[in-house]
């Protein structure tokens, strides 16, 4: 006989609350909250301060009341846009970019495609484009995949449309690039040699926001002989100062 998991009380309580404060225009304490509801004061300061957290309420600084906050609008989106995710990434981009040597950008997923938002020069002096506000192929890029492997809608949207080959390189089987996308899944971070463009190759990882929710994604991309060895692996040491930016974006972001 299978196990069906219980209802979560924390869950139900977060609802119970957010149902009283959308009944009425009135601000509510607290105590106003826990009387209504029938629980401890520190039960209902507990859930109060998550909710808020989240942005899901928000309280006046003058009267300590709440009411329902600005973040139950942004429930159709990422709930943070991307000037200010890209103000809380750039100075762990620089770094990236100066610890391995390569240019680093910084992506959202935009209508099936790459939006990037921010890119760090390479440090050396060679000449580079800037890539801010351009679009890259989902399927063909490390960033991309990275997005997609978290966002099964857009996945589904994405293959259905169909998969174009950019090099001879390019995953364009539905099957090859489900299993792909898995794979990004189960280590954490995705990469791309030479399917956007020849001599390229990518290392990307998520950005998130509270609760785990991927809200972009961060990478390197520079030649395939400095970014993975002769097996076209990548390098270790590049991905753990790709996987360590992402995290400390995450943990920007969830301040």
């Amino acid at each position: 006989m299978s196990h069906v998991p219980g209802l979560i009380q924390s869950i139900e309580r977060s609802s119970a609350v957010l149902r009283l404060l959308a009944a009425g225009e009135d601000r509510l304490r607290v105590k106003e909250i826990a009387d209504a509801l029938g629980w401890p004061k520190s039960t209902a300061h507990g859930i109060l301060r998550t909710l808020e957290h989240v942005g899901f309420v928000e309280q006046d600084p003058r009267t300590a009341r709440y009411r329902l906050g600005r973040g139950l609008l942004d429930l159709a989106s990422s709930g943070i846009d991307d000037n200010e995710l890209r103000g809380r990434a750039l100075n762990w981009a620089d770094a990236l970019a100066a610890r391995s040597g390569e240019e680093a950008r910084l992506g959202v997923l935009r209508d099936g495609q790459v939006l990037v938002v921010h890119h760090v020069f390479r440090p050396d002096d060679s000449l580079q484009n800037l890539g801010i506000g351009v679009r890259l192929p989902a399927h063909a890029t490390a960033l991309g995949k990275v997005l997609l492997a978290y966002h099964a809608t857009a996945a589904a949207a994405v293959t259905a449309a169909g998969l174009d080959a950019y090099t001879r390189r390019t995953v364009t089987s539905r099957d090859v690039l489900r299993d792909d996308l898995a794979v990004t899944r189960a280590r954490g971070w995705g990469l791309s040699v030479e399917e956007w463009r020849p001599g390229l190759a990518a290392v990307a990882a998520p950005v998130r926001t509270s609760g785990g929710l991927v809200v972009g994604a961060i990478g390197i991309a520079g030649p395939v002989e400095r970014v993975t060895d002769t097996r076209r692996h990548p390098r270790p040491q590049l991905v753990d100062q790709v996987v360590a930016a992402a995290r400390s974006i995450s943990r920007e972001v969830q301040s």
